[in-house]
């Protein structure tokens, strides 16, 4: 009997060791099959990405720079969060405390990069479709570079900020050897929540209301024009309006991911973040970074055009970055 209990620790003979994760072996394959799906598709979704804006000249435009921004960060989720997740689930931690503490502050690094991405491009598109005869002079490359920039440094302080007592004390939060767990306090909870969630969620339906309501009032002025100013109005209030139906799907897709991890700070409770114990709500947030592409490219002609030039390595030839995606 002891010999069994020994054989189910991440360490034998070791009595501060901790219980192997346990899974049925069909089940654990099923999960393995499709988490690795998951990954794969969001690393090369995303790649895609990268190389498309990267590549093509016509492509290296503001509101291109804040999409390649949002697809680096869901990048190194499907290529560096993921896989060790996929692997956590069966296999106890034998990397150290302070890799593990590392590897969840790189997790909310990440994470909220790509939170304030997604607000830079609701911020952009709202310049762009209700200020469109300022949006050049206010919004340029060098400004996006900027913020971009400051996006991923604010994420990185306020990060190192929120986690400073795991970095002051690796494996504080571990109850026995082979875990890595970080507990993260409801006050930290209540705060990351309102930073990272609440706040970026009021501000995108705000600029996706005024969006909203800038169509409406553009397509009413230009039905009393001339019959080719009606004609105008159809394409330009199609616009106005796919562009409003993308910022509302993100906010859905952005809510359904990310609303189950901060139930806890919701309730009044301390986050307890593990890769195995709570693997629905981690995997569910990083899902995003896989749909991201599908509703912010996908919606792009330019994007399955790139496509198609990559996937035919037609990228090679020569004179191949000046080539016209978008007519």
């Amino acid at each position: 009997m002891e010999t069994l209990r020994e054989m189910q620790l991440c360490v034998p003979h070791l009595n501060s060791s901790c219980r192997k994760p346990t899974h049925p072996h069909s089940a654990i394959l099923m999960i393995y099959i499709l988490l690795s799906c998951i990954s794969f598709i969001t690393v090369a979704l995303n790649l895609l990405v990268i190389i498309s804006i990267s590549h093509f000249r016509q492509l290296h435009t503001p509101t291109n720079i804040l999409l390649l921004s949002l697809a680096v960060s869901d990048l190194l989720v499907g290529l560096l969060l993921m896989p060790v997740e996929i692997i956590y689930i069966e296999i106890c931690w034998f990397l150290g405390d302070i890799l593990c503490t590392l590897y969840y502050i790189s997790d909310y690094v990440i994470t909220s990069a790509s939170v304030a991405n997604m607000v830079l491009i609701s911020l952009d598109r709202y310049l762009a479709i209700c200020y469109p005869l300022h949006y050049a002079t206010k919004v340029n490359k060098n400004r996006t570079q900027i913020s971009v920039s400051l996006c991923w440094i604010c994420s990185v302080v306020y990060r190192l900020f929120l986690l400073h007592d795991h970095l002051e004390e690796p494996g504080r939060s571990n109850t026995c050897f082979g875990e890595c767990v970080v507990i993260v306090s409801n006050i930290a909870g209540v705060i990351d929540m309102i930073c990272t969630f609440i706040l970026p969620i009021v501000f995108i339906i705000i600029l996706y209301f005024r969006v909203f309501v800038e169509a409406l009032s553009q397509a009413r002025r230009l039905r009393c024009k001339v019959t080719a100013g009606k004609l105008a109005s159809v394409t330009i209030r199609k616009q106005e309006m796919k562009a409003a139906l993308t910022l509302g799907v993100v906010v859905v897709v952005f809510l359904f991911c990310f609303c189950p991890y901060y139930f806890p700070s919701l309730e009044g409770h301390d986050t307890w973040v593990n890769a195995s114990s709570v693997a629905f709500e981690i995997w569910l947030a990083h899902l995003n970074s896989c749909l991201n592409p599908f509703i912010y490219a996908f919606c792009y002609p330019w994007f399955r055009k790139s496509i198609k030039l990559i996937l035919t390595l037609k990228i090679l030839q020569p004179g191949s970055r000046d080539i016209k995606i978008i007519h």
